[in-house]
């Protein structure tokens, strides 16, 4: 695939603005889903364990870009975290995820590994920094779990960019799932898919090589 509007790429490069870091950010969450063939009514019957407004982040993966070196990746941060509504992972969630129920029963609630969070980005605050995630979802699941945990969110809304709708309006294609896009302007794929560190990997991958284009003269 190829760059189709270079002037969207550019406006990509200035949201960024004087920012030295770039935050490349995927979360995993408690989910589930109706069991397959069922009828509408069943559907409607069905009640699911987890309801969408109940989702809360358990892995939190993060990979960290240094914009005046090339977009190199330069640092990483992972972190499962233990939910606070739906404790016990649904069949779906696990199978979706490979993520166990040890993995969760031991890990930190969401405000301490915001904390944890916090203490690994103070050393890029003075140079500044934006994050992006694939579609506006990640942002707006961790506005929720900072609004159930009682604390401030530490990814500022405001420095948010969503690499999603930028990456449609660059290449002008529909909007694509991220292992699609990814593999569909030339890299493969590394890690397991729907792991949070391995897809923050793979979007700052990408977000590497889009960044990096340069318009042919």
């Amino acid at each position: 695939m190829q760059v189709k509007r270079w002037g969207q790429l550019d406006a990509l490069r200035q949201q960024l603005g004087e920012s030295r870091w770039l935050l490349c950010v995927d979360l995993e969450a408690t989910c589930d889903d109706y069991p397959a063939g069922l009828n509408e009514a069943a559907r409607n019957a069905h009640i699911l364990e987890v309801q969408r407004d109940e989702m809360e982040t358990i892995e939190i993966g993060i990979v960290l870009l240094d914009v005046q070196l090339e977009y190199r990746i330069v640092d990483h941060f992972g972190q499962f975290v233990r939910p606070l509504l739906r404790p016990t992972l649904t069949e779906f969630c696990t199978g979706l995820t490979g993520i166990s129920q040890s993995d969760i029963d031991t890990a930190k609630r969401f405000a301490e590994v915001q904390d944890q969070l916090g203490d690994w980005l103070r050393p890029r605050n003075t140079e500044g920094w934006r994050w992006c995630s694939w579609g506006d979802y990640d942002r707006n699941q961790l506005k929720e779990d900072a609004i159930r945990a009682g604390v401030d969110v530490l990814l500022d809304p405001a420095r948010h960019i969503n690499l999603k709708k930028c990456f449609w309006k660059i290449f002008a294609c529909h909007a694509l799932g991220l292992k699609r896009a990814v593999e569909s302007i030339g890299l493969s794929w590394e890690g397991e898919h729907h792991r949070a560190i391995a897809d923050a990997r793979n979007l700052a991958r990408l977000a590497q090589l889009l960044l990096s284009a340069r318009q042919p003269t």
